[in-house]
């Protein structure tokens, strides 16, 4: 045997030798947890750890952990955090399982720390907010604060997790009255690496409860989060479905609808169409926030006629529980951002309607690709500012955010789906950098696992969200051991 065969054997020995020596130490501290937590604790043996290993939402998360923990406390959860982080064992944290990101709520070997026990809702009239748990949807959130006819500021799909959603900034129909969902977080409950729990507040920890507006899972698990209730039950609003031969008129209209200098902050808008399925064809989210039928501000879209009209008084929590997630096999998304711009508009419409890639993507077992045309106006930024600000480095400037959503069947045509759609977007950031409206963010909520999102947050945010995760996770438990999902550069 020569000499760099002989190496290589060596290497790939020594490498299946850690891989198999790393999984008897997982399964062992699997084992010690389970003794100490009982039933909160599933290894793959147990009935339900095939449900609950693949209960994230995109198949391409899917993993396999030596356990699944499901703690009910913050004294359980801090002694799983301080016995994975003492025998570096490598884990993952599930709030709702949304992300398809790969490894952020969901793990090969190691622990997946489940929150779902973390399910209460508290709401206090008095001080006008609910402290919900890390662990629930939005859905479960919304139905225990509607009989007090009030409402938090959450996510518009009610399927998805509160956690994931919040600490990555988090998109909701009252963003332009009361900024994004991490802006409205009066309080975090965290628990450290090293099992103690903290609050983060404007008074206390105040460089933590900055951090964690978009700063994800790289300073500890937040348990609860305190959230502020806003006196909104009633709206008007719902969904308008069209071909995909209005389209050029839609865009014409959310142009005239995103350029008005003092935007109606009770309007929220969002597009969405399925160019690889013209059964399908566009879908217009339309929500007022007060019981107001067809307000003025939404009249760019009145001349537009729908092929099914389905705006009526409601309350929102039935408007948001009409979208639910749909179900796919596969999935992925990016995300870009640009400023308002007519010929830019036209441009990306032109990409995501009829690009070369939607052919490529539309050959592939169950291909599709959907957009998502998200307005964020200025006043969205400025009331996150207010609120004390946050760490995503937004300009406050009217603009959209951009989501291309694909969807495919086979495990096998994972890096073609992942480039034809990488292809769309790349195009679409070009066209917004050569026209000067690019805007230099990511949104983390909508982003794929290589899109470089803190990196997009502005080169001294980013040093102060190192500076924070240096102070509150010394060890760098949450970035090398809870490896999955954004790091920090």
């Amino acid at each position: 045997m020569t000499r760099p065969a002989v190496l290589q054997a060596v290497v790939g020995f020594v490498l299946l030798l850690n891989s198999v020596v790393g999984a008897s130490r997982d399964h062992a501290v699997c084992d010690r947890i389970k003794t100490e937590l009982g039933n909160n604790t599933v290894e793959p043996t147990e009935s339900s750890y095939e449900t609950l290993s693949t209960e994230n939402w995109s198949q391409t998360v899917w993993a396999k952990p030596s356990c699944i923990v499901q703690p009910s406390s913050n004294e359980e959860l801090s002694y799983v955090l301080t016995t994975l982080a003492d025998r570096k064992v490598k884990f993952a944290v599930r709030s709702g399982g949304h992300s398809v990101v790969p490894g952020a709520a969901n793990i090969n070997g190691g622990a997946l720390i489940d929150l779902q026990k973390f399910n209460a809702v508290e709401y206090d009239a008095d001080k006008s907010v609910a402290v919900v748990g890390s662990g629930l949807r939005w859905k479960e959130v919304y139905a225990q604060l509607d009989p007090y006819n009030v409402t938090v500021v959450g996510g518009r799909v009610v399927d998805v997790g509160v956690g994931g959603l919040t600490l990555g900034g988090g998109l909701s129909y009252l963003a332009d009255l009361y900024g994004l969902v991490c802006d409205n977080v009066v309080n975090f409950e965290v628990i450290t690496a090293a099992g103690k729990v903290i609050n983060a507040n404007e008074e206390t920890n105040p460089d933590l409860f900055w951090a964690l507006k978009g700063g994800a899972n790289n300073f500890g698990v937040v348990t609860r989060f305190t959230l502020k209730t806003y006196p909104i039950h009633d709206v008007w609003g719902g969904v308008r479905v069209y071909s995909l031969d209005a389209l050029p008129a839609l865009f014409d209209a959310m142009y005239e609808y995103q350029m008005v200098g003092n935007k109606d902050p009770y309007a929220n808008i969002m597009l969405q169409a399925f160019p690889t399925n013209a059964t399908i064809g566009a879908i217009l989210n339309m929500v007022y926030l007060k019981p107001e039928e067809s307000p003025e501000a939404f009249a760019p879209f009145q001349n537009i006629v729908p092929l099914v009209d389905m705006t009526k008084l409601q309350t929102l929590t039935e408007l948001q529980s009409a979208a639910p997630l749909p179900e796919l096999t596969r999935v992925n998304w990016f995300s870009s951002s640009f400023k308002t711009d007519r010929d830019l508009f036209k441009t990306v419409s032109e990409i995501v309607s009829s690009g070369p890639e939607l052919d490529n993507i539309k050959n592939l077992t169950a291909g599709s690709l959907a957009f998502g045309w998200q307005p964020i106006s200025s006043s969205a930024v400025l009331k996150g500012r207010a609120h004390g600000g946050n760490a995503l480095g937004l300009e406050a400037v009217n603009q959209t955010w951009l989501v291309l959503d694909v969807g495919w069947w086979s495990p096998e045509d994972d890096e073609l789906a992942n480039n034809y759609t990488q292809s769309m977007i790349n195009r679409i950031d070009e066209a917004a950098k050569s026209s000067n409206n690019y805007v230099d963010y990511i949104f983390m909520n909508d982003a794929a696992g290589d899109q470089p999102v803190f990196e997009h947050y502005g080169a001294e945010n980013v040093e102060k969200l190192k500076g924070t995760a240096a102070k509150y996770d010394p060890n760098g438990v949450f970035q090398h051991l809870a490896s999955g999902g954004f790091k920090l550069p």
